[in-house]
């Protein structure tokens, strides 16, 4: 198992930012990727970004790129979003994941791909 922590959520105004980490505990050996998602009131949960834990892979939702940055650090096994020029409606509680075995690489915006979820964070972004 693998366990997810996240932090560095809370309340900014529009056009500040914000930066979030996940780190990771437990069986992190078996980490093929790592990524985050959003849920605002009332939506669904939604693609935000994921990283590779071998190659460094990353990709993004069309929603914040450019603005948004993910990373990782293997010798922490902790991974941070990097969020700058913040919008209301970046408004949510975000999600750390963890693909395991099951991570195909392909469907990385597919909330199946990923076996561990972090508690989550709130982030709220006032105009």
């Amino acid at each position: 198992q693998v366990q997810l922590v996240e932090s560095g959520g809370g309340l900014v105004q529009a056009g500040e930012s914000l930066r979030l980490s996940c780190a990771a505990s437990g069986r992190t050996f078996s980490l093929e990727a790592m990524g985050w998602f959003r849920q605002a009131p009332g939506k669904e949960q939604e693609f935000i970004a994921a990283v590779s834990w071998s190659g460094g892979s990353t990709y993004y939702a069309d929603s914040v790129k450019g603005r948004f940055t993910i990373s990782r650090d293997n010798a922490k096994n902790t991974v941070y979003l990097q969020m700058n020029s913040l919008k209301p409606e970046d408004t949510a509680v975000y999600y750390c994941t963890g693909g395991g075995g099951g991570y195909s690489g392909t469907y990385y915006y597919v909330t199946e791909e990923y076996d561990y979820w972090g508690q989550g964070t709130q982030v709220t972004v006032s105009s």
